[in-house]
């Protein structure tokens, strides 16, 4: 049963920074795309990062040069890494496979 859980979410002032995890099970993780989506209050899903099973790495423009997306095979995890964080980021976050995603992790950035 393939199964994703997010954590690392939390309250951070704007200018700040979060790693946002993604463990998985069910399979192997290097093998496959996977994609960081988040959604803000009362907006849809909006795509954040990708990073594919050869490694190939993409961001929207919004994440461009503040997140960065990365996994440690050995630990069957994804991360994303956010900088510079903005009350615009505030969303829940989710990991993706294919059309599963786990239950998500709450980001709240605000003075």
């Amino acid at each position: 049963e393939v199964q994703l859980v997010e954590s690392g979410g939390g309250l951070v002032q704007p200018g700040g920074s979060l790693t946002l995890s993604c463990a998985v099970s069910g399979f192997t993780l290097s093998n496959y795309v996977m994609n960081w989506v988040r959604q803000a209050p009362g907006k849809g899903l909006e795509w954040v990062s990708r990073i594919t099973s050869g490694g190939i790495i993409s961001y929207a423009d919004s994440a461009k040069g503040r997140f960065t997306i990365s996994r440690d095979n050995a630990k069957n995890t994804l991360f994303l890494q956010m900088n510079r964080l903005k009350p615009e980021d505030t969303a829940v976050y989710y990991c993706v496979k294919g059309t599963t995603r786990g239950q998500g992790t709450q980001v709240i950035v605000s003075s």
